[in-house]
């Protein structure tokens, strides 16, 4: 035994390690499966997203991304694997509690409340609200704790809102919108529920130009506040641009993953967008 060995063995346990390591990856999937009748969409996919990165998930039509979003955030119950996130197992959650561990994510078709105004929808999604309780409703000594909230979300609703510079539009009915109003309203509805990881699926999707280099604004703002983002996209230049990560999917597997120079160098991937054998 070397001395450093005979040193490090006599030092007391509390001397060693005292803080636990930390944990750099916000969501891990391993083996994720999910069959639909005879046609297996996800196969046996494995990844991780590191926290407070944007990393993309890109592959050609069919691949199973959105698939895997499914998996991922309690909309489809995996036939096998595991998705945790933060270390805490998650595997065939529903969506709402997925939701208030901090995983959100947004839709490739925008899902707001179409009869009801842009501030409205934004209201809607707050967690665990004193005025979902009727008896706080109704009795005066409790219904002033209730008014204190609201006022105290419509002032988190406005800064959201001014955020996403659609604060003129607030009182306007969300089916009105156009298609890329109804992307930063639904960008904005996940950033209410106060998540730590984002899931965008195509948020860029039918927008124009100038819209886009706002969302992408937008998305650089909040992950330089800490944001981990997941993002499906089939522009592959504005993941490649835009990301540190890239994971490439293939026939609901997981085809290669890596830096974006990494990604784009790699004959498997250009041989799979082009319809080449793999």
């Amino acid at each position: 035994m070397s001395d450093t060995e005979i040193e490090s063995s006599e030092l007391p346990d509390d001397a060693v390690d005292p803080e636990p390591q930390r944990n750099d990856v916000e969501l891990s999937v391993d083996g994720l499966v999910k069959r639909f009748g005879g046609i297996t969409a996800v196969d046996g996919a494995s990844f991780e997203v590191e926290s407070g990165a944007m990393t993309g998930l890109i592959g050609p039509n069919g691949a199973g991304k959105s698939t895997t979003f499914h998996c991922i955030t309690g909309i489809h119950r995996p036939d096998a694997g595991t998705v945790r996130f933060q270390g805490r197992d998650i595997t065939g959650i529903r969506p709402y509690e997925c939701a208030d561990y901090g995983l959100v994510r947004t839709f490739q078709i925008a899902r707001e409340m179409a009869n009801m105004t842009v501030l409205e929808n934004l209201m809607l999604p707050a967690q665990n609200q004193l005025g979902e309780q009727l008896w706080r409703s109704v009795l005066p000594f409790a219904r002033q704790e209730v008014e204190r909230e609201e006022r105290e979300l419509l002032e988190r609703v406005w800064e959201v809102l001014e955020f996403f510079e659609i604060e003129h539009i607030a009182e306007e009915k969300a089916g009105n919108l156009s298609g890329g109003q109804r992307k930063l309203l639904e960008m904005a509805r996940a950033l209410m529920i106060e998540p730590e990881m984002l899931l965008l699926d195509e948020p860029f999707a039918g927008v124009n130009p100038t819209l886009e280099h706002k969302l992408l604004d937008h998305i650089h703002e909040l992950r330089e506040e800490g944001y981990t983002f997941l993002i499906v996209e089939h522009d592959m230049d504005l993941i490649m641009e835009n990301c540190e990560r890239v994971i490439v999917m293939h026939q609901g597997s997981v085809l290669a993953e890596g830096a974006p120079e990494t990604i784009t160098s790699n004959e498997q991937v250009i041989e799979a967008y082009l319809g080449g054998e793999v």
